[in-house]
């Protein structure tokens, strides 16, 4: 085996990989310079070639100061350079971020999404009437569409209405309604030219298979 061969599993680990082995080199050559004058022109041919990698947003400021950041944290933060732009901190990088909120207001019904009590509460802000019967008309068939999108086969009316009746606290109430929503497999084909899902060809044509096979 040849001794001079060096493997990166037995190489210290590039604290930013993307700019490779010989960038971090020139980054702990600087650390080693005791001169602050050699280090400043050390670190300003350094951004130099990693600004090289990416030519087209060499020139950019907010590209500018990521590449300096990039430039400390490549040093651990030991780097003692004049940077034009401020130093960042070990402790805000390592720092965890708080954690996001997602709204889960009805966790058993996911599959309607999120706004749907949004569209809701707007629909019973309506004048009673027509348009607010048709609007809640609207957002039944939105429903019936989510669930089938979440469960591709049937799904009758009255489960529909109990969920809107349960989602609007009991507002909206149209399980005793003599209107019927859409047709399942009309919101289903709706729903598959929206998103481009085609379903596959059949050739229904006998002397058409016939032919190909032979």
């Amino acid at each position: 085996m040849n001794e001079n061969l060096q493997y990166n599993t037995k190489r210290s680990r590039l604290r930013i990989p993307e700019y490779g082995r010989h960038i971090q080199k020139m980054v702990d050559q600087a650390l080693q310079l005791t001169n602050r004058d050699e280090r400043n022109k050390m670190a300003q041919a350094i951004i130099g070639v990693m600004g090289n990698l990416n030519p087209h947003l060499r020139d950019v400021p907010d590209f500018q100061h990521k590449l300096w950041d990039q430039l400390f944290i490549m040093s651990e933060f030991e780097l003692d350079v004049d940077s034009p732009y401020p130093i960042p901190l070990k402790e805000v990088l390592s720092a965890r971020p708080e954690p996001l909120s997602y709204p889960q207001n009805f966790p058993k019904y996911r599959f309607y999404g999120n706004n749907i009590k949004t569209m809701i509460e707007a629909a019973l802000k309506f004048e009673d009437g027509q348009e607010k019967e048709a609007l809640f008309f609207v957002i039944a068939n939105h429903m019936k569409k989510c669930f089938l999108n979440w469960n591709k086969d049937t799904v009758e009316d009255k489960v529909i209405f109990d969920h809107l009746f349960e989602l609007s606290d009991g507002k909206i109430d149209l399980r005793n309604a003599d209107e019927t929503l859409s047709n399942s497999d009309d919101l289903i084909r709706l729903s598959n030219k929206r998103f481009g899902r085609q379903k596959p060809q059949t050739h229904k044509n006998k002397k058409f298979r016939s032919k190909r096979r032979k």
